[in-house]
């Protein structure tokens, strides 16, 4: 039976696929569609099986092997082989030879086009059904007898009419409503307005932005071919369908993040599908061959490689991580896009240890300015705002001389200066502006560079490999500078004197009112007092969760799950419920621990951590507070979730936060965090949760939602 289940998955997403999804309603919506022609429906279903077994075979990827990538060109040939040829001996002897052309043309074309990372779509079906329809139309006999339908004469000549749609429908619904239904059915080479109402059922459950696309492109085609009257009867309803309508959906909400600009793409798509449409008509026609969705293919590869080359994923997002859903898609993007900077920077930490303050930033209006603007400048204060103890007339009595300074980030050192003297209170060193330095290469393009150090106090050398947090050398007075300072800048070459580059500290602490707030991937500004983030050891150590960890979580009602931790082909690590097959990434940066997404059963003891231990701050300051934000998708209203999804690439009104912060017990420490939502200005508790860590392990847990109580003990195997 599990075999039979496995096999079916991929059978379904060779269906749903088509529509550029993998759920699995619409698949069977499209399986049971594709049988209004039966012969169509049995050659369809019977290629999708043919390839798959082939592809098994053949042991290609297995990931598009279950989404339908392998496949769902043969149930194009399957389908358009019951539509344009008469049923007989020779139709099966040769659907099966062009299915494996298919599957072989499939494979070629995905390692090819792959590469650069562009999608086949469907050009193994046009190309395979070209060579068929040519050979069929021969001097020589195939044995294939093509038949005369509506249908193949609107694929040819492109416009038509409703002659052929379900009388009683065309006459109840209005012309372009019956229009829209036939074309939505053309992608499976049919002209049926109940085919299509049951695809646009399907569509608009798979997704509500996808099938907002597909009216507004419909209705900006019909409405340019008013204006222009280009097609004086009417837009074909097979190309309204399979090459307008498709492409908007596609290139504005699956390989682009739906938005504004996704959306208008779409809609300048359907000028440039008309003349891609009359062009290769007119060049095809020659071969006595129909276009079939070329216009499609050409106009979504030529986009994607476009917008590749062009680098514009700044402001028209590409989807390099591809859920089968606009939404999923988007949502992921919105909720990671500020939360995933962990993945996007280096972590770099303040160069000094205990508070500090910013005596001039970036811009600043004393030294930081045009190139070498991006830099900051250290001194420590005290509570008077004073950076020096009476008299001040020496670099001994200002706070920050002979202070440690320490390397931001891991690195090897690139250049070295130990050997200016330190100026005299007032002067400057104007000769060798930057006195005593150490340069650190992190990455290729991304150095560090600390200045004004004592003279022979910096203890590495060119070509030492310093860790986070080393020794580096201590605060001088040397060069510019005319009172002790340090100077921290980056810069993209080794060189001292080079021009600065923005970029943010990981995490630090900014003190006002003797209260410290986290920032997290910020540039500390002028006057503010930071420093790095104090850690409690018994919560970093209670989420040190390595690949290899194992735990038992057994609920209060008997339920157990078992957890394990893994490390992706990215590197990045999940805990793994090998009982209910929920997978939950994270990530711990020893300054806190979150997650970053959730797969599967929303019921299981996996997805109820997810949501206590949601962002938890590795320090117990009380009022150090963890916020954040949860997918939209979160939400229990999913009424108020559809509604969201057709406006959620202009506006968004819906948000679900998280709030966690530390209380220390006689015991150990809890974890305590809130889940709320917040619509149109009203604030509604979703959870309440506390996690419980005591002597620097997880000890159990307990969460308040939906009118449940769920507690679990923790227990560790390692």
């Amino acid at each position: 039976m599990k075999q039979i289940a496995a096999f079916i998955k991929p059978v379904l997403n060779s269906y749903s696929v088509l529509f550029f999804s993998q759920n699995r309603v619409l698949g069977i919506i499209l399986l049971l569609v594709s049988f209004f022609n039966p012969v169509s429906g049995l050659a369809g279903l019977g290629c999708i099986i043919f390839s798959l077994l082939i592809t098994k075979l053949l042991k290609q990827n297995s990931e598009d092997y279950h989404a339908g990538i392998y496949s769902f060109n043969s149930l194009l040939l399957g389908i358009a082989f019951g539509a344009f040829f008469q049923a007989n001996l020779m139709f099966v002897s040769w659907l099966l030879v062009a299915c494996f052309m298919v599957v072989v043309t499939t494979i070629i074309l995905s390692k090819r086009m792959g590469k650069p990372g562009l999608p086949i779509l469907s050009l193994p079906f046009i190309l395979v059904f070209w060579v068929v329809l040519l050979a069929s139309n021969s001097i020589f006999n195939t044995g294939l007898l093509q038949k005369s339908s509506s249908l193949l004469q609107e694929i040819y000549t492109g416009p038509g009419n409703l002659a052929g749609a379900e009388g009683y429908l065309a006459t109840l619904l209005p012309r372009l409503v019956s229009l829209f239904f036939r074309s939505l059915s053309a992608v499976l080479f049919q002209d049926h307005i109940i085919a299509g109402m049951l695809i646009a059922t399907g569509i608009l459950i798979h997704s509500r932005i996808a099938f907002s696309l597909l009216i507004i492109s419909f209705l900006t085609a019909c409405g340019f071919n008013s204006i222009t009257h280009i097609y004086p009867e009417g837009i074909s309803y097979y190309h309204l369908g399979a090459n307008l309508m498709m492409t908007a959906m596609a290139i504005g909400s699956f390989f682009t993040i739906p938005s504004l600009r996704s959306y208008l793409l779409a809609v300048f798509c359907i000028p440039i599908g008309f003349v891609l449409i009359n062009a290769l008509t007119t060049l095809m026609a020659l071969h006595a061959l129909p276009i079939f969705s070329l216009p499609f293919c050409v106009l979504n590869i030529s986009l994607l490689y476009f917008l590749i080359l062009a680098g514009f994923q700044a402001k028209l997002q590409l989807t390099s991580v591809q859920y089968y859903s606009p939404e999923k898609n988007l949502y992921h993007v919105l909720n990671l896009q500020n939360r995933l900077n962990d993945l996007k920077y280096i972590r770099l930490s303040l160069p000094f240890m205990g508070y500090w303050t910013v005596s001039q930033g970036y811009n600043g209006t004393i030294t930081h300015k045009g190139e070498w603007g991006q830099a900051l400048d250290f001194v420590i204060t005290d509570d008077e705002q004073k950076t020096f103890q009476y008299p001040g007339t020496l670099p001994e009595h200002f706070y920050c001389f002979n202070k440690p300074v320490l390397a931001c980030a891991d690195g090897v050192v690139e250049q070295v200066v130990n050997h200016v003297d330190d100026n005299d209170i007032g002067e400057e060193n104007l000769k060798e502006n930057w006195g005593n330095t150490v340069v650190i290469r992190h990455a290729e393009g991304l150095y560090s560079k600390l200045s004004h150090l004592k003279k022979n106090s910096v203890k590495v050398k060119p070509g030492d490999t310093v860790k986070q947090g080393d020794l580096l050398g201590f605060c001088g007075n040397s060069g510019r500078s005319p009172e002790p300072h340090l100077h921290f800048q980056l810069q993209a070459t080794p060189y001292i004197g080079s021009k600065t580059l923005p970029y943010p500290f990981a995490y630090y602490f900014n003190k006002k009112d003797n209260k410290s707030s986290l920032e997290s991937y910020a540039v500390p500004q002028e006057n503010e007092l930071i420093s790095n983030p104090e850690i409690n050891v018994s919560l970093k150590k209670a989420f040190d969760l390595q690949p290899g960890f194992v735990a038992k979580l057994t609920a209060e009602n008997g339920v157990t799950e078992n957890w394990e931790v893994f490390k992706d082909t990215l590197n990045q690590s999940y805990i793994y419920s090998k009982t209910t097959g929920a997978v939950a990434y994270f990530i711990n940066n020893g300054t806190m621990f979150y997650f970053t997404s959730y797969y599967g059963d929303k019921t299981a003891l996996l997805y109820y951590f997810y949501l206590a231990a949601y962002k938890v701050i590795f320090n117990d300051t009380a009022y150090i507070q963890a916020n954040d934000e949860f997918p939209v998708p979160l939400t229990n209203n999913k009424i108020l979730l559809w509604l969201q999804d057709f406006t959620a690439p202009f506006y968004r009104f819906i948000s679900i936060k998280y709030k966690s912060g530390i209380q220390a017990k006689k015991t150990g420490l809890n974890i305590v965090s809130k889940q709320y939502q917040q619509l149109a200005g009203k604030t509604m508790p979703l959870a309440e949760s506390t996690v419980f860590v005591d002597h620097g392990s997880l000890q159990a847990f307990f969460i308040n939602i939906n009118g449940q109580h769920i507690e679990a003990q923790w227990s560790t195997e390692n």
